[in-house]
């Protein structure tokens, strides 16, 4: 049964809500209780369950609070001071404290040493079970308000309603939690997609689907302003190196999503129309490219173009795909590559252009760029500088990260921080 009250209520149980509940709960005792999650679906923590695959990335091996900041795009200078008390290694303390072992991948992701993200769901129920959360699933919160004398009266969706001491929106990026902070006194960012693949008009790649190449360099290049308009931003974030893949759309990866990211609210202006300029050499200068297309023109002389690539790592069907684009056959003999096709080439593999026609799909993590500013919210306890008693963690705030683990490592910290100063309030009162 619903009970009619509690002392901390926390809303939505996914990753932040559930580490607000553990820490509260954990820091006064089982005997202290009073902590209930209320969770809409009947299934807690599904976004864990099927983050990265089945895997779960809980988050990177950053172990420097000021260079794991760096690896988000809206709220990462205000996230130094919460990374500073709780940040990756303190996440891989508080899982391995809780049965659960975190390893480190070769690019810095870290994963449950099962590789399964079921492993991550038991390890969070477990620890909530022994620090006397309630979870209550099925139970969407549609409104809530503050009571003159302190606490709020939170009603569901079936039309029940619960009072609570102190009130946790731990929503995601879901429309209910927006609603609900914004009738408490907050504004909100704009939510926009972020983390996304890019679609390409006429997709000239795409008999290349499944071909990846690393290291790349991306650089985005936005449409004009229209006029009266400020001139599109020359960020250095709208430049990313690292893995692309290419897709049956268009592109994808890990360089591609972090520019995506990065660019998010650009792309949303120009309603992702824009052109993306790819150096498939990873930012290799011209006269290292045109040294190696004299060593194969020297000493590969009776090669066929199509069986030898300046360099092995350059992949084999983009070489051709390359070759056939400029009119040079791959049948053709590197001791009779013309200088004019020399240049061609070189200058594809530096600096090909691709026209955006599109957003791809979401990520798997459906993460969002937008939410609650962080001005309005004291990150060293997550409390509404709005409305007393009211925590805000997670996806609801304007803060959202690259892949990779970054997006998962702020729900544990908000959750965390807000979870502390709950359980703080509550031995004290």
């Amino acid at each position: 049964m619903l009970p009619s009250r509690a002392s901390v209520l926390v809303l939505g149980g996914g990753p932040a809500g559930f580490m607000a509940a553990i820490t509260a709960a954990e820091a006064v005792g089982t005997a202290g209780g009073g902590v209930i999650v209320l969770e809409s679906t009947s299934e807690p923590l599904h976004k864990v369950r099927i983050s990265g695959g089945g895997r779960c990335n809980v988050t990177h091996a950053c172990w420097d609070p000021r260079v794991l900041a760096e690896h988000y795009p809206r709220g990462g200078r205000a996230l130094r001071g919460p990374f500073s008390r709780f940040a990756s290694g303190d996440t891989v303390a508080w899982f391995e404290a809780r049965g659960l072992q975190l390893v480190e991948e070769p690019d810095g992701r870290m994963f449950p040493c099962s590789n399964r993200s079921e492993s991550v769901v038991d390890a969070l129920r477990q620890a909530a079970i022994r620090a006397g959360v309630a979870v209550h699933t099925g139970q969407a919160g549609q409104a809530a308000e503050a009571l003159e004398g302190g606490g709020f009266r939170l009603r569901l969706r079936s039309g029940a309603t619960v009072l609570a001491e102190r009130l946790v929106l731990a929503t995601g990026s879901h429309p209910s939690g927006h609603r609900i902070a914004t009738s408490l006194g907050h504004g909100l960012v704009e939510p926009v997609p972020s983390l996304f693949s890019l679609s390409l008009g006429d997709h000239p790649l795409a008999d290349l689907a499944g071909v990846a190449m690393d290291p790349v360099q991306l650089e985005l290049l936005l449409p004009p302003a229209a006029e009266g308009s400020p001139p599109p931003p020359r960020d250095a974030h709208l430049r990313q190196r690292g893995a692309v893949l290419i897709t049956h759309r268009g592109l994808s990866g890990p360089a591609l999503l972090r520019l995506t990211a990065f660019a998010a609210r650009d792309l949303r202006m120009c309603r992702y129309r824009a052109e993306l300029r790819v150096d498939w050499s990873g930012g290799r200068p011209p006269a290292e490219l045109e040294r190696w297309f004299a060593e194969a023109r020297r000493d590969q002389a009776r090669r066929l173009l199509g069986n030898w690539r300046p360099w092995p790592d350059l992949s084999r069907r983009l070489w051709r795909h390359l070759l056939e684009r400029h009119g040079l056959g791959a049948e053709l003999r590197w001791a009779d590559l013309p200088r004019r096709g020399e240049q061609a080439l070189i200058t594809a593999l530096r600096n090909s252009r691709y026209r955006i026609a599109g957003r791809g799909p979401f990520g798997e993590e459906f993460v969002t760029a937008g939410g609650v500013p962080l001005a309005e919210v004291n990150l060293a306890t997550m409390e509404s500088r709005r409305c007393p008693g009211l925590h805000l963690v997670g996806e609801l705030l304007d803060v959202d990260g690259v892949t990779g683990g970054f997006n998962f490592q702020h729900c544990w910290s908000s959750g965390w921080l807000a979870g502390r100063a709950l359980g703080a309030q509550r031995m004290c009162s």
